[in-house]
Formats: C-alpha cells, sequence, structure tokens
C-alpha cells in the first residue's frame, strides 16, 4: 500500500523495487537546521583541539560500530537501492575506507616547517574548516555520505551531510551508530531533506562538496560564490573506453562490462562509450554479446543476479529516450534494449548498441544505465579524437599492450586513466591524486593527500631571528 505524505513537511519515498511509496521523510525546518548547524559550530574547537590521534581513534571506533548496527544498515539501504550484494560491498568499503585513511593521516596532516634558523624561518599550519557541508547523491548513499566526510574530519572540521531524498532509510540506522559514538555524533550531523536543505547548509557552512549531476553541481557552484565558501564538486561522467588491435579482448570484454553494469550502470565511473578499432571490432561485439547473455537481474530474488533496478525511476525514462533516438538515427540493439517491469520495478538487461555516433544523445549526455554503444575507428588518432569529443572528464580506460595503452593515456582528457580494467582509482586512491576535467568537477582531488588537505587552509608562521632590516634600508628606494 503507498504512503501519501502526511504533512506539507513530509515527502514520499519509493521503493526501486515495487516503484511505491512506502517510507516517509520529514524536512527540516530553518530553525532546526539553525540549531544543528550552530551544535556542529561550537562543538568542532573541542573537536580540533583534542587532536588528531584521538579523532582517528574515534573514527577507528565508529567503524566496529557500523559492524555492530550492520543488519539494520544492510536492510535499510537495501530498499532504498533494491540491491543487496553491492549494497554489503557499500558498507564493507566504508569500514575499510575510514582505516585506510585513518592510517595515512599523521603522515598527511604532518605540518611541515622550514627556512633558515639562523634567520628566517616558517611552521606550515593547517586550519580546518569549521563547517562543511556534504551534499550526497542516490546511487551510492552510504559510502558517498561519508567517502568527503571521513578525511574532513580527521583534517579536524564538522561535518554536515544532507543525502539523497530519494534514498534516506539508512539516515536512522547510521545515526544510532553515530550515537553509540559521542564524540563523533558532536561533529556530525545527517539532515534527511531536499534541494532546500542543502541550500541553507551551503548558506551555512564554510565550505561544500556536492557529488551528482552537473546541472545541480552548477547551482551549488552558484550558492557557494554567493556565499562566498569554496565548492568542491564530484559530478558526472561519460567516460570511454578504447579497445586497441593489441587488446586482449576476452579480458576487455569483461571488464568492460563489468564497468557499464555495475550498480545497473548507475555510476558516475561507469563505461558509456566505447570506441574499437577496426581489426578487432566484430571479435569484440561478439565477446560483449555473449557475456551479456549470461547477465542476470537481480528478480525476484534481491540476492541473487547482477543488475539491480533503476533506483531512480526518472533515470529509466532517461535511458529509453536516449536507446529511442539512437534507434531513430541509426543505431542497432543487439541485446538488451527493453526496460522490464517487474511488480512496479524496473530493470533494464544489458544493451548493446552498435552503428553508434557522435550525432546521438547516447554518444554524448550521461547515460547512467547499463548501456553499452560501440563504435568503429579506423586509428587511434580517430579513437582519441571522439574519446575527448565531450563535456566530461571524469576518467577513461584503455586495452592493448602496455606501451601502445600508455602513449594512448597520455592523450586522453580525463582526470582518471585506466589500463587493461576500468576504476583502479581505488585501489590507488590514497596514494594516487586525480583531478576531474571539464564538466566533471572542480575543486581539487577526491583522493590521494589532497582528499584531506582540501578541508585545510595553510597557515605559514614566519619567525624572524636575526634583528628586522633597519628604517635606512627604505633610503633612496623611493627617490
Amino acid at each position: 500500500m503507498a504512503v501519501c505524505p502526511s504533512s506539507p513537511n513530509v515527502i514520499g519515498v519509493s521503493n526501486p523495487r515495487t516503484g511505491r511509496s512506502d517510507y516517509e521523510l520529514s524536512l527540516p525546518d530553518i530553525a532546526e537546521i539553525d540549531a544543528e548547524c550552530a551544535r556542529l559550530r561550537n562543538n568542532q574547537a573541542a573537536w580540533c583541539a583534542g587532536g588528531l590521534d584521538e579523532r582517528i581513534a574515534t573514527l577507528k571506533r565508529f567503524a566496529i560500530l557500523l559492524g555492530v548496527h550492520r543488519d539494520a544498515i544492510l536492510e535499510a539501504l537495501a530498499v532504498d537501492t533494491g540491491r543487496w550484494v553491492l549494497t554489503e560491498m557499500e558498507l564493507d568499503g566504508l569500514t575499510g575506507y575510514i582505516g585506510a585513511r585513518c592510517s595515512h593521516a599523521a603522515a598527511v596532516l604532518d605540518e611541515p616547517a622550514g627556512g633558515n634558523v639562523q634567520k628566517v624561518s616558517f611552521r606550515q599550519q593547517y586550519v580546518p574548516y569549521s563547517l562543511l557541508a556534504v551534499i550526497s547523491p542516490w546511487n551510492y548513499p552510504l559510502i558517498l555520505s561519508f567517502l568527503d566526510a571521513v578525511p574532513a574530519l580527521l583534517a579536524g572540521c564538522s561535518v554536515a551531510i544532507k543525502p539523497s531524498e530519494l534514498t534516506p532509510r539508512f539516515i536512522v540506522p547510521v545515526q544510532a551508530a553515530l550515537g553509540d559514538v559521542p564524540e563523533l555524533d558532536a561533529v556530525v550531523s545527517i539532515l534527511g531533506g531536499d534541494g532546500n536543505t542543502g541550500q541553507a547548509l551551503i548558506e551555512r557552512s564554510d565550505a561544500v562538496v556536492f557529488t551528482g549531476s552537473v546541472a545541480t553541481g552548477r547551482k551549488v557552484a552558484e550558492a557557494a560564490a554567493q556565499a562566498f565558501i569554496p565548492a568542491m564538486l564530484e559530478l558526472g561522467g561519460k567516460d570511454p573506453a578504447i579497445v586497441l588491435e593489441s587488446a586482449d579482448l576476452e579480458a576487455a570484454a569483461h571488464a568492460i562490462m563489468r564497468g557499464s553494469i555495475v550498480n545497473c550502470g548507475q555510476a558516475c565511473f561507469a563505461t558509456e562509450r566505447i570506441y574499437v578499432e577496426y581489426a578487432v571490432y566484430d571479435a569484440f561485439v561478439e565477446k560483449l554479446c555473449s557475456l551479456a547473455g549470461e547477465i542476470e537481474i537481480n528478480y525476484p530474488d534481491i540476492r541473487q543476479g547482477h543488475i539491480g533496478p533503476f533506483i531512480f525511476s526518472r533515470q529509466a525514462e532517461i535511458v529509453q529516450n536516449q536507446l529511442d533516438d539512437a534507434v531513430e538515427k541509426g543505431a542497432k540493439v543487439m541485446t538488451g534494449g527493453t526496460i522490464e517491469n517487474h511488480e512496479g520495478g524496473q530493470w533494464l538487461r544489458p544493451t548493446i548498441i552498435v552503428n553508434v555516433d557522435h550525432g546521438m544523445q547516447i554518444m554524448r549526455e550521461e547515460t547512467f544505465g547499463p548501456v553499452l554503444p560501440v563504435m568503429r575507428v579506423g586509428s587511434v588518432d580517430e579513437a582519441v579524437s571522439l574519446a575527448n569529443d565531450t563535456s566530461y572528464g571524469l576518467s577513461a580506460a584503455v586495452f592493448g599492450a602496455e606501451q601502445d595503452a600508455e602513449a594512448v593515456a597520455a592523450r586522453v582528457d580525463a582526470g582518471g586513466i585506466f589500463i587493461n580494467d576500468i576504476d583502479l582509482v581505488g585501489e590507488v586512491g590514497l596514494d594516487a591524486e586525480k583531478n576531474a576535467f571539464k564538466c566533471s568537477g572542480l575543486g581539487g582531488s577526491r583522493y590521494g593527500p589532497d582528499g584531506i588537505l582540501r578541508f585545510v587552509r595553510k597557515k605559514a608562521i614566519v619567525h624572524r631571528h636575526d634583528k628586522p632590516d633597519e628604517i635606512s634600508s627604505l633610503a633612496g628606494i623611493n627617490a
């Protein structure tokens, strides 16, 4: 039975497996937001003054307590997203990420000093932003709520998190885990709310991190500019994969299929365009089509299959519109292509589409669905030109002999280029920094040391050890 909002300050939330509204999210009013931001600010000074060791110990306790609350978090997150196996991976990924960030924090936050101890020396001081707003998306609700919050907390900030109103069920059990760590609960708040809530947080914060679409990212950037605070924007992608003649086609097909269908393609790093050299095009498409036949949706059993439903029903419409546009312009659907409705939920099996070109929406606009458009190219130069013919620049992949692939990777305009696999940054993300290119983002690297340091301002404290110059040193300067 559908749940109807019980008041104007409550919104209904749909279940992606049924399409029915079965949950209510209460929206905070301005007074509640003011009070919560004031509380976080008031507690931030003590959090920072307690020292890094204490912050690390507190976050490690939180990671343990996420395990204590594991069942409740998984159940809520699974309803939010319509998937189970990836939900387990998301929670486990967060606890592992907390540990990894904690292990690197001391080295990253070690404040350098230098200069000449006889004359002039300096000491660097890292000053955290008092209050960071994190506005997170619906595709990975849990980990993307904390991916920036954790390093900000290590840096000494307090954090107000506003998850997507499309996937808010996980908030309650995660708040329960936070409540078991009073020191952390004092400086972290998870505020369920809508776009107005996010706007209010920006106006009351010292910096904002937003993860989501380019269109909304522009609005966040404008609001941050009005508030004169930094905006760190982690936006969309239209990631290309280039398959060279020298590629291991079997390995490339598996990696690209995985990178295209993970989370039903609802990932900023999903592979959404594939360019294959002429000599191996037919063989590669044949391997992709064969793999597609092995992929199952996770219906009726949420714990089985490879692909979950569309989390946001509007996304299914966007994908269908792109497919229709491509077919009307001459593309051919080889596998999938039909959005399936099961008890109100919407699924799409791996959809391989050929005879595509850059006049089609599906090659230019973010798809966010398990669609693999494959385009034949006559040369490496053509592949690079097409890969760069986009307003996005998040990441890309190149498959081929390592020396060949490395040369191609250097020419692709994107922040992370993965050779012979998809989305490898997670395996080196504490060390390797990458920036988003073009409209895929602004504001420093989410990865590597800068993933922590972007939440502090750098103050130089400079000492004069000998006597300063006398006024006579200015004689004749202005003559």
